[in-house]
């Protein structure tokens, strides 16, 4: 018991150590940004904004378990729309890559595989906001960060580097909380349990394997990933799970954008029901990497 509890902190202060250069770095550009740019950078971001999933999705692909988390504090800061959000949540491949590599599966696979998340995660991205600032018409609302910096009392007065510090570290606490108690849960049900909740079956594995897909805890892309390759799964349900595993981007988008309930459950809701339908797609054409 002790031995499962000293392996369940250990993976999660690796897994919070792995991301926190990622969120020094969002934060000390937003201070940055802030500080120095002001309003001619909120006008230019505003103006960027419509590509904003493309990029997303582009830079989302590449292996980086931070910039899930990097890209929900950009839009709890009003930086990039929804839609750049759901981009890089839906192409971002967490713990997908390495393993592929280490199982030495075929380069074209993983290509496949990469380009086939990527893609998704554009073409949502703009339906996303499309839907949401053409059709319901919601602006962008930008949120300095000296409002962050009120509800997190980090003290930006004393400086861009200090402020970004104590940002860092109140996230970092928070992530590496969170992660510990989900480590302590899966090591309890055990992950032979809940890779036997995914079955093979047209559209029920879909649903299953986008509710695992959203555990914020990199277990789940690891265990999605297992099942496809020991052939448990096929493309469909695979693809679904690997879509809509953000890893911690969904935990900080609830922790940074407070005040924004419906709002959050929005995005999770569009993040899974699309990783569902596009699983499901997959699943009916057939499809094979």
């Amino acid at each position: 018991m002790m031995e499962r509890l000293l392996a369940s902190l250990t993976d999660a202060l690796l897994d919070t150590l792995k991301i926190l250069p990622f969120l020094f770095l969002t934060y000390l550009i937003m201070e940055w940004l802030e500080h120095k740019t002001g309003s001619r950078t909120q006008a230019a971001i505003r103006r960027a904004g419509k590509m904003g999933p493309l990029f997303g999705g582009i830079l989302g692909v590449f292996p980086q378990c931070g910039f899930s988390a990097a890209a929900a504090n950009l839009y709890a800061g009003g930086l990039i729309t929804a839609g750049t959000l759901t981009a890089v949540f839906l192409s971002t491949s967490d713990e997908m890559l390495p393993i592929f590599i280490s199982e030495a599966v075929p380069a074209g696979t993983v290509i496949r595989v990469l380009a086939a998340k990527m893609a998704i995660g554009i073409v949502s991205g703009f339906i996303l906001d499309f839907l949401y600032h053409r059709l319901l018409r919601k602006e962008i609302r930008y949120k300095n960060i000296h409002t962050m910096c009120e509800s997190e009392h980090c003290r930006c007065e004393e400086g861009i580097f200090s402020s970004a510090v104590r940002h860092t570290l109140q996230i970092t606490l928070f992530i590496f909380v969170i992660t510990a108690a989900l480590n302590i849960l899966i090591q309890g049900i055990g992950e032979e349990h809940l890779s036997g909740l995914v079955l093979n079956t047209p559209v029920a594995g879909e649903l299953i394997a986008g509710l695992i897909g959203l555990i914020p805890n990199c277990a789940s892309s690891v265990v999605i990933t297992q099942l496809y390759l020991e052939g448990i799964i096929g493309a469909g349900p695979m693809m679904t799970g690997l879509l809509a595993g953000a890893g911690v981007g969904v935990l900080l988008l609830c922790r940074m954008n407070h005040g924004r309930v419906k709002q959050n459950v929005g995005i999770v809701a569009f993040l899974y029901t699309t990783s569902v339908l596009w699983g499901i797609l997959i699943d009916y054409i057939g499809v094979i990497f």
